[in-house]
């Protein structure tokens, strides 16, 4: 079994930075250009790129997709991304740019006939965001906490045909404090959906604890804190899974 490595970019005002615990007050910039840091990222072995547009997700809609046709003309690997995507419209713009993945959450929750007809609309260039504290579901930027857990929510978007689903513990996001492992291990055996972990993925250790679960289902990490801070390398990540 294998785990891609995913170096997360968060786009902010055109620059990368790192929101702690999804708070946009809480903001740290590490650079202000963009495709320089995702080709650093391809180079340095990242399977994918995880780009977030935390002002679309603020806002309810893209607003980086310029910068975001940018970076995916400049790599070879595969981009996904997230934020703010809310209609139709949202998702053909990102996927007519090039990425390859797009990550959906809030809408995905609040109306499953719309996530049924992006299903049979994108297929497998959708993904599903499942954003949780304490186990429950949390939507809009991690502003609304709902009542739903999250394995019912994934057990939810398997049934329906979701083929990845990018699982983030918002209270380790940001906070280099490691991954929830069983949290991610009740996500995978809720669902037949391939699982990616986010959220306090910070060291090699984390990538073994995770590897060690033994999912065939959990395919990918994201990374991001971590390696901006130069705490642990792609690579040396990458190592920990094999």
């Amino acid at each position: 079994m294998s785990i891609d490595v995913l170096p997360a970019i968060d786009l902010k005002d055109g620059c990368c930075v790192r929101l702690r615990q999804g708070r946009a007050e809480d903001v740290t910039v590490y650079s202000e250009d963009p495709v320089a840091m995702a080709l650093q990222w391809q180079e340095q072995g990242g399977d994918w790129l995880h780009v977030v547009d935390l002002d679309g997700a603020f806002a309810g809609h893209p607003v980086h997709a310029d910068v975001i046709g940018r970076i995916v003309d400049a790599l070879s690997i595969p981009v996904e991304v997230g934020g703010g995507l809310r209609t139709d419209t949202d998702i053909k713009r990102l996927l007519d740019v090039g990425v390859e993945r797009v990550i959906v959450g809030t809408r995905a929750c609040e109306s499953p006939d719309i996530l049924t007809d992006w299903l049979h609309q994108f297929g497998h260039h959708l993904a599903v965001g499942i954003d949780a504290r304490d186990g429950q579901v949390q939507v809009k930027g991690w502003t609304e906490t709902t009542g739903v857990l999250a394995t019912d929510l994934a057990a939810q978007m398997g049934r329906m045909g979701v083929k990845t689903l990018i699982y983030t513990d918002t209270a380790r996001d940001g906070m280099l404090e490691g991954v929830n492992v069983s949290a991610m291990a009740a996500m995978c055996d809720a669902t037949d959906s391939a699982v990616i972990a986010s959220g306090g993925v910070s060291s090699v250790e984390d990538m073994r604890r995770l590897t060690a679960l033994q999912r065939t289902n959990l395919t990918g990490a994201i990374v991001g804190k971590a390696l901006y801070e130069q705490r642990v390398t792609i690579a040396a990540m990458k190592e920990a899974t094999q």
